[in-house]
């Protein structure tokens, strides 16, 4: 996803469905500073509001539909199990605004990151790579979260759960405990360079035989305490050895087809990831694809991306229902998650 639909991330705005409006999700800005970035990243974090403040509409654009929030209410008492997000490749924190509501409907808390290098508009193949950076991330947006003395106190830190998509999903592996081999790796893009990965990667300043010592990856936070994947990359070139010393539980999603995206593929005809952890599950969700993730298009969004030249993100399989897909994906995801 590149210049059109990655404008426009987030937009405020009144338009929203007034039977829902007292149901609406708090949502926060935040700014979090890892060690390893030359600047500030931005964090976003979705919970139960227990006032109505103003209105917003989050990661609307002319392609994808937004979602409607109260900006900045003040939370709902209580403690809320939280999950920690991770986008995917040309994603952003608001992408998955559409999941974020849902799991707060379910009283949960969302804390979400924009990955410099691999974010909308600045996706770049070889900074897409730095997989210990994203991770890094990530932990910085939770130590500034539950430091807060405001937000801090309502997360409930015996059920953190990470959670991420796509390249995302290798993050939250990383979270997890798992490590990345960047020789094993070479070779399966060196006999794949069809494949929807590797010719990506391929097109940017990226070496399959000198990949960065970043990609490595295996970033443990100890306060994540289950790891939720959907369609993970990399899963090809995870080690053995973190894969035996593996401790948390970990969900595997996979959506649909995975003729083009075969790294996403954990079982196995696939990388067979989730059979080679201690303490997995995997489920498939179908028919779907790996972009049927992604948010609902709007009724021109398909015909604004091919006039781009965009990728045609918007543009699903024969028979998939992109929102019918988005509850099986909510139900999923709550249910590994035990809310």
């Amino acid at each position: 996803m590149k210049r059109f639909l990655l404008s426009a991330l987030f937009c405020g705005g009144m338009a929203m469905n007034a039977a829902a409006a007292e149901n609406l999700p708090g949502y926060e800005r935040m700014t979090v500073f890892p060690e390893e970035r030359a600047a500030p990243v931005a964090a976003s974090l979705w919970y139960p509001a227990g006032v109505r403040s103003y209105r917003g509409v989050v990661g609307d654009n002319p392609v994808f539909h937004g979602v409607s929030v109260w900006m900045g209410a003040r939370i709902a008492e209580g403690q809320y199990p939280l999950f920690v997000f991770s986008h995917g490749s040309g994603g952003n924190m608001d992408n998955s605004a559409w999941l974020f509501s849902a799991l707060v409907e379910k009283r949960a808390m969302v804390l979400a990151v924009n990955h410099p290098g691999s974010t909308s508009g600045d996706s770049s193949p070889r900074a897409s790579l730095l997989t210990d950076r994203r991770a890094g991330d990530i932990s910085a947006a939770l130590d500034a979260l539950l430091d807060d003395p405001v937000l801090g106190p309502h997360v409930d830190r015996s059920r953190i759960t990470a959670l991420g998509f796509s390249l995302g999903g290798a993050t939250v592996l990383n979270l997890g405990g798992l490590g990345f081999d960047r020789e094993a790796y070479a070779d399966y893009c060196h006999a794949n360079p069809e494949l929807t990965d590797c010719a990506f990667l391929a097109k940017g300043n990226v070496d399959f035989d000198y990949l960065p010592e970043g990609f490595v990856g295996a970033a443990r936070d100890p306060r994540v305490g289950h790891v939720i994947a959907i369609d993970p990359a990399f899963t090809y070139a995870v080690t053995a050895a973190s894969a035996e010393a593996v401790t948390v539980p970990v969900s595997f999603i996979n959506l649909g087809d995975h003729n083009r995206l075969r790294a996403g593929d954990v079982s196995e005809n696939g990388s067979n990831l989730a059979n080679r952890l201690k303490d997995a599950d995997y489920q498939v969700i179908a028919p779907s694809y790996h972009i049927t993730f992604l948010g609902r298009c709007k009724p021109d969004g398909a015909a604004l991306l091919a006039e781009e030249q965009d990728d045609p993100v918007c543009t699903d399989p024969d028979g998939v229902d992109r929102a019918d897909t988005h509850e099986r994906i909510i139900k999923a995801v709550a249910a590994s998650a035990g809310l």
